[in-house]
């Protein structure tokens, strides 16, 4: 499995059968739904293929109309699976149990927020969170205008600006692990959904500069300059090599991915369990090969744990960005 291969799905829509010819018959697979975050979507596509090798009759489907419209259909009722690239905010708690949904919330993989900058950028080669704070923090809007703003050892250029929109995982999540505050961020910057199109963003422009998922640095590496960031010790750390995520020093822009299982459908639907565990015994495999990190074997160990006593609830609700995903398991 290529890295390319799975990596211009990301922004796309996949719904109905993934259609193989191998394996196992499975003649009584039940529909299963899957959708979130663009952030991860990749790796439920690449398990839900995977799956499907072996049950050819199974039903996933699998969407990315972001975090926060996942959540709205899981505590609609209308999903089996929610795909997170943050944790569930308490609002959203509060929608499930008013429709009685209980959830498990499994972490399945680690992503690391890369900062990239034009590839003729020649002097941000390392930022500190004060700096990125500067950068994006909403009292910075239309006041803080010039890179050299950011740093007087920078040149005088326009601060262009590109992100995700302010209802993504992403934007939540890079916006509280740099400003301390949800929802604390400037909004003159340009905004899509598609971080291909930030990508091309920074590429089009030498004074951009973006926040994005790793994978999207990874496939672009020959056109973007990855900005290291400077991390509690002190240390300028960049996220590639992509074990500098794993042992959380890339910190604190490297956070956990999730998926979140409507426990009562569990109950209903014997497929959605059988995928469920599918997904955790053999996620591993892939989460590298489209752009992710693994977790650490005592998390998968902790996480099968987890799924297999119907342990429902958040833990990771109260976890700082860049704490260790095995503190909250």
């Amino acid at each position: 499995m290529k890295f390319s291969r799975w990596f211009y799905l990301i922004p796309l829509i996949v719904m109905g059968n993934l259609m193989t010819s191998c394996g196992n018959s499975g003649d009584n697979e039940q529909q299963i739904s899957i959708d979130g975050g663009a952030v991860g979507f990749s790796v439920s596509l690449a398990v839900a293929e995977e799956y499907q090798k072996l049950y050819p009759n199974a039903q996933v489907s699998v969407a990315a109309s972001g975090t926060g419209g996942g959540f709205s259909k899981f505590c609609a009722g209308n999903l089996d699976i929610a795909g997170a690239s943050r944790t569930i905010r308490e609002e959203e708690i509060k929608k499930c149990a008013d429709k009685g949904i209980e959830f498990i919330e499994l972490p399945m993989a680690l992503d690391g927020l890369a900062v990239v900058v034009n590839k003729e950028n020649n002097f941000a080669k390392c930022l500190t969170i004060k700096e990125l704070d500067i950068m994006w923090n909403a009292k910075s809007e239309g006041k803080i205008t010039s890179w050299k703003q950011i740093n007087p050892d920078f040149p005088d250029e326009k601060l262009l600006l590109f992100a995700p929109p302010s209802d993504t995982g992403t934007f939540d999540y890079f916006t509280q692990a740099v400003t301390g505050k949800r929802k604390n961020s400037r909004t003159d910057f340009t905004p899509s959904r598609n971080q291909n199109t930030l990508v091309q963003g920074v590429i089009g422009n030498k004074s951009g500069v973006a926040y994005l998922g790793i994978a999207f640095l990874l496939q672009n590496q020959d056109k973007l300059n990855g900005v290291a960031i400077e991390n509690a010790d002190g240390k300028c750390v960049k996220p590639v090599p992509l074990d500098n995520v794993l042992r959380n020093i890339y910190s604190p822009l490297s956070r956990p991915l999730f998926i979140y299982v409507n426990k009562n459908a569990l109950t209903t639907n014997p497929s959605l369990e059988r995928f469920v565990k599918f997904y955790l015994e053999n996620s591993w495999k892939w989460v590298d090969g489209v752009g992710y990190v693994a977790l650490p074997d005592e998390a998968y160990v902790k996480t099968k744990q987890k799924f297999e006593r119907r342990e429902t609830g958040t833990k990771f609700k109260k976890a700082k960005p860049g704490e260790p995903i095995t503190n909250f398991i």
